[in-house]
């Protein structure tokens, strides 16, 4: 079911990945678009089972055309390899159940994690929302996996990353350091300076991640194009250096339309989902279900979250409880209270993606704007905020951490979207109606 995930078999923790090589690939011109100049590397990128596993469902979910229930069927597939083929430890490394699978499927498990990786990675680099760059070519011609947009590359473009993943007895420093060469000028370099749905491409990076079987540690290689010394206007936005607040130029509408289908696709909210996929259809068929789309309002950690309320029913008898409690809040309270608090007995540790309030606040008025809209143009930007990450971080950058090792467990994306690791410490604090004709109305509980 979209929106929750079993935690409780993950590793506990925190895995430090130093980055062992940076190569720059020069481009003629340099730079792509004036004002333009990239973050400096992530030089040691630490992250913890829930950040990965959210990093993972985030980029295996992130395609345009594909059904909810194909999504579904990937999410599902990915969280139960996660919770098997990585080892508890400081160190990153591979269980040795990775040694029973067969070829196809390390390529398959290392596919998802380099693209996890990958998406941590652009993270901290400050770069926010995400798209599939499958657009740029044919299904047949080489090309890179994601597109990115946000931070650096806030009003001047978008940037291009590949993923690639490698678990073998063979992987090593030199070849995942040959692995995001190859890659990057394979299926990076053709395409910068390409126009796309989302903006021109005006950077590129490659990003490799790789472990060798039966022996603690990890490989980060990436290549990324080259800024000329004569184009650059400064250092460049350093990790975390992107505020909370809406960006001055806007983010790309299409692009923030790519990345939170995915998003509600994660929290369960499939009829957003509807709506995001009618409004990009050129055809305009019979819209969507137009009945409000309620969401729980969540504190945790020192944050307000909408969850999906579906997401937070297991048993089929009670998927259905909104019409039946909506009107009387002091009857349906106690069993919002009791759902994101399962007995261990019952339910193992679940964890629950979710968005941040300002952020869904923002995007589901924007969305409401655009579909009262009588042509089939919508805004060419969209004016949401983004966010610090938490739950991962650069240990080179002298940040503190967002929360304690002890307290919350959570992992919090520039975007929004969050998985909460243990939902349950949460308190609910009201319901966020959306309607696909009036907007958003909020409720709080006193």
């Amino acid at each position: 079911m979209s929106g929750l995930v079993a935690t409780s078999a993950l590793w506990r923790r925190e895995h430090t990945v130093a980055l062992t090589s940076h190569v720059l690939h020069g481009h003629v011109p340099s730079p792509l678009a004036a004002g333009f100049s990239p973050p400096a590397p992530v030089m040691n990128l630490e992250f913890g089972p829930v950040a990965l596993a959210a990093a993972v469902a985030r980029t295996a979910t992130l395609r345009d055309d594909a059904p909810v229930e194909v999504l579904d069927a990937l999410q599902r597939s990915t969280f139960p390899m996660l919770e098997t083929m990585i080892a508890e430890g400081s160190i990153f490394s591979l269980s040795e159940y990775f040694l029973h699978l067969a070829d196809t499927e390390r390529t398959l498990f290392a596919a998802r994690v380099g693209g996890g990786i990958t998406d941590l990675y652009m993270n901290a680099l400050g770069y926010a929302w995400r798209a599939n760059a499958i657009c740029l070519s044919s299904a047949l011609d080489p090309h890179a996996d994601f597109i990115y947009d946000g931070g650096s590359a806030n009003g001047h473009g978008v940037v291009l990353a590949e993923a690639r993943g490698s678990f073998s007895d063979s992987t090593t420093s030199a070849g995942i350091r040959n692995a995001s060469q190859n890659k990057y000028l394979r299926q990076v370099k053709p395409y910068l300076g390409r126009p796309s749905p989302y903006g021109d491409v005006i950077h590129g990076y490659c990003v490799a991640f790789g472990s060798a079987l039966r022996t603690p540690g990890a490989f980060l290689g990436v290549s990324e194009t080259k800024i000329s010394k004569a184009g650059r206007s400064g250092g460049g936005t350093p990790p975390n250096g992107t505020s909370e607040d809406a960006s001055g130029d806007g983010v790309s509408a299409p692009i923030a339309l790519a990345a939170h289908r995915s998003n509600f696709f994660l929290m369960g909210g499939n009829r957003v989902v509807q709506w995001i996929d009618w409004l990009r259809n050129v055809d305009r068929a019979a819209p969507p279900d137009t009945n409000p789309v309620a969401f729980l309002r969540l504190r945790y950690a020192r944050r307000n979250f909408l969850i999906s309320i579906p997401a937070m029913w297991w048993l089929d008898p009670f998927r259905n409880w909104w019409a039946d409690f909506y009107d009387n809040a002091r009857q349906w309270r106690p069993i919002l209270r009791s759902a994101i608090r399962p007995r261990a007995t019952r339910w193992p540790n679940l964890g629950c993606f979710a968005m941040e309030e300002s952020a869904g606040v923002a995007f589901l008025n924007a969305l409401t704007n655009m579909l009262g809209l009588q042509t089939l143009r919508f805004p060419s930007s969209l004016q949401l905020p983004q966010f610090v990450p938490a739950g991962f971080r650069t240990i080179n950058d002298g940040s503190p951490r967002d929360t304690p090792k002890d307290a919350y467990n959570y992992a919090l994306f520039r975007d929004g979207l969050a998985l909460l690791g243990d939902p349950q410490r949460g308190r609910p604090v009201g319901v966020l109606e959306w309607s696909p004709k009036a907007g958003v109305a909020m409720r709080d509980w006193r």
